[in-house]
């Protein structure tokens, strides 16, 4: 199970209704909260949605390691597959799906780098060998065997015997800014809740949908 106590999220709502709220990142902040306790693992587990330059969508399961008002921030190889499409097309979709609480939410928005000082920082809490592999790979690159990787590793490591390891310049982290958060959850006989907030201008409207 990943370490979850770092991640930043606002104060969570204490009423615990699903009910509509001027901004949805509190409604967020508490169902996350409860899906800390709930999921045995990667809570912050999302399917990250992208596009390549044909329109063919990608997806695949990423970390979320930070969200607030301007958005839900990941980290990764920029020369890597969704790195390539990011830079081609900066939308993206994610999808946080709980199971054992029957919940998810769904984000569309406009995806943006992190700042080179928001990703240094991360990239200092990371484990070592953590650190370690982002030096020695090349992510979503043939790779003619998993010895390859490992003598990568191995060399990775007496370059920088022992001390500090800074950041590659080619691994840094995105923010999507959501256009539009739903809630999800689900109901018996299908009746499920669905709320959605889209965002107007620097503010939220909301509205329900029919499951």
């Amino acid at each position: 199970m990943s370490d979850t106590s770092s991640i930043k999220h606002p104060a969570a709502l204490t009423s615990g209704d699903f009910t509509a709220a001027e901004e949805p990142f509190a409604l967020f902040g508490e169902w996350f909260a409860e899906a800390i306790k709930a999921e045995p693992n990667d809570p912050n587990a999302m399917s990250l949605a992208t596009v390549d330059e044909t329109g063919l969508p990608d997806v695949r399961m990423v970390l979320m390691k930070g969200y607030d008002g301007d958005g839900f921030v990941f980290y990764s190889h920029i020369a890597s597959q969704k790195g390539r499409e990011l830079a081609t097309n900066p939308k993206a979709a994610l999808l946080f799906h709980w199971k054992s609480l029957r919940r998810q939410v769904r984000i569309r928005g406009p995806v943006s780098a992190v700042t080179e000082a928001e990703a240094d920082a991360y990239f200092a809490t990371r484990p070592r060998e953590s650190q370690l592999g982002a030096w020695a790979s090349d992510q979503s690159r043939p790779l003619a065997s998993r010895a390859v990787l490992e003598e990568r590793l191995a060399a990775t490591e007496r370059r920088f015997a022992g001390g500090p390891i800074p950041r590659p310049p080619h691994w840094s982290g995105y923010r999507v800014l959501p256009s539009r958060i739903e809630f999800w959850e689900s109901r018996p006989f299908r009746l499920h809740d669905r709320l959605v907030y889209l965002r107007d201008g620097a503010s939220w409207r909301s509205e329900r949908l029919y499951p």
